[in-house]
């Protein structure tokens, strides 16, 4: 029989064995796991995409969405493509103008005189020459002033007569010093008074020394034109009563006219003081006439949020008439390192504008690139930010690339969400259409931006959604429309209304 030989564990022992199976299990756990997982993945841009040619591309934007079609898909799709290049290096601005009178060139004329008009001898659209007489008024006032200066050259001619026979007298001893000087005082007063109603005869337009007794009895007094021009206003009839405050006639310089137009606030960064413009008119389209910006109003025309400019064109043949239409053509400088793509190119997808761009050596991938947009340059639109010179967007059939990624699902949850923001101004709700997808989520963001409106709140009758719309303060309405259709909304007194077009 053997000797069973036992061991004996303490309960310290015991547990120090459990601690160290667990340590070394862990740590192979970890090693296996760091062995078999996959490696980090760093971000890349998407193909085609240099980045150190991309213009302001923003880090916020959404990531690129990489659109696969056949080459057989492509070409029923009618997939153009089209170079970026920059824009050139001066752009017209096209706006509509009208003809105004040169506000500086323009006169209106009123007597000097208060009485009654007795002879018109301008008509309306006569041209006349400075100092040209267009009418005569009778006035009692000026025969009074006539009257007065008579007498006082009477007067004056009296007392000359009288310092003369004074001085001869001085000087044989028949009369005192004294007595000369009292005559030589009332002689500089007297004097004084054929001043003043000399002074008083022109202030009324009449000569205080006309020669003939004919002249001077008469109390009539012309109105002459003030400069050369041309009679665009006549209120002057005979028989009429007037005063210095009446307005007779409006003449008007037309060698020199203004040409007022309207800019949109969106085009005022293209337009700036003596810079040249083109005028033209229908009434001769193939004259060209040119001219320069010498004016930019400050102030936007809240309603229309346009700006008043100013254009001064030589018109000296007066081939520009006052009220006319015109359109004018203002050259101004391209921004130099703006990119330009075709309109087409462009789809809006929720709030946010992309556009599609080929993949070198790859002609089945198409990106979608997420892109922030400019002024609109004609037929393109410039790119401010998302693109690089030398890339080339889908110019024919980005619908189609669009549509392919909305039925593939490609965009994830970013195309969970569409957005957009419709502002509430006098005129309604701006835009007052949505286009949105079926299936996803809606959020329109509500911005009032003024007190002169009934939109002080917003409702969606179909959703019952009712929100009040403080001013200057943005509401979000989200919803999700289960099936196309129309989700209409308008104002609390149902006065203002929109619609979202559900696709």
């Amino acid at each position: 029989m053997t000797e069973e030989r036992r061991l004996h564990v303490t309960p310290m022992v015991a547990v120090m064995a459990v601690l160290s199976l667990l340590l070394i299990g862990g740590g192979g756990t970890y090693l296996l796991m760091r062995e078999g997982s996959a490696p980090e993945v760093t971000p890349t841009s998407a193909p085609g995409a240099t980045s150190d040619a991309v213009i302001g591309r923003a880090a916020s934007t959404s990531p690129d969405v990489v659109v696969t079609l056949t080459k057989a898909a492509a070409d029923r799709a009618g997939i153009h493509l089209t170079p970026i290049s920059m824009p050139v290096g001066t752009e017209t601005l096209r706006v509509p103008g009208i003809v105004e009178p040169n506000a500086y060139q323009q006169v209106t004329v009123t007597p000097l005189v208060s009485g009654r008009i007795v002879m018109v001898s301008a008509q309306l659209g006569d041209r006349v020459r400075k100092g040209q007489p267009l009418a005569e008024v009778y006035s009692p006032e000026l025969a009074e002033a006539r009257t007065k200066y008579i007498a006082a050259r009477a007067m004056l001619d009296a007392h000359d007569r009288e310092l003369q026979r004074t001085e001869k007298l001085v000087e044989i001893g028949a009369a005192s010093r004294q007595e000369l000087e009292r005559i030589h005082a009332e002689h500089a007063a007297q004097t004084a008074e054929v001043e003043s109603a000399r002074s008083r005869l022109e202030l009324l337009g009449a000569a205080g020394d006309e020669g003939s007794s004919k002249s001077q009895a008469d109390a009539t007094t012309r109105v002459p034109a003030p400069i050369d021009g041309v009679i665009t206003e006549r209120l002057a009839n005979v028989g009429l009563n007037v005063d210095p405050t009446s307005r007779l006639f409006t003449v008007v310089d037309l060698s020199n006219v203004w040409i007022i137009a309207d800019v949109y606030e969106r085009d005022l960064a293209r337009v700036r003081e003596g810079v040249r413009a083109t005028v033209t008119t229908t009434a001769s389209p193939g004259q060209l006439l040119a001219g320069r910006v010498s004016f930019i109003d400050p102030q936007l025309n809240p309603t229309t949020r346009t700006a008043r400019i100013r254009v001064e064109v030589a018109n000296p043949r007066g081939d520009l008439r006052l009220g006319m239409y015109t359109e004018v053509a203002i050259e101004s400088a391209a921004t130099a390192s703006a990119l330009a793509v075709p309109r087409d190119a462009v789809q809006s997808v929720g709030d946010k504008q992309v556009i599609y761009l080929s993949v070198p050596n790859d002609p089945e991938k198409f990106v979608e690139r997420e892109v922030r947009l400019g002024r609109t340059l004609g037929d393109h639109v410039e790119v401010l930010a998302g693109l690089s010179a030398g890339d080339s967007v889908v110019s024919g059939g980005s619908f189609f690339l669009r549509s392919e990624a909305e039925r593939l699902g490609l965009r994830g949850s970013h195309a969970d969400v569409q957005g957009a923001k419709i502002v509430v101004t006098e005129k309604g709700f701006e835009p007052d259409k949505v286009s949105v997808r079926a299936g996803a989520t809606v959020r329109l963001t509500f911005v009032r931006t003024t007190d002169k409106t009934c939109g002080t709140e917003v409702v969606f009758p179909s959703l019952k959604i009712k929100r009040a719309l403080p001013l200057n303060e943005p509401v979000v309405i989200e919803f999700m429309p289960a099936q196309t259709g129309e989700v209409a909304f308008a104002c609390g007194m149902n006065m203002l209304k929109g619609v979202v077009v559900v696709q």
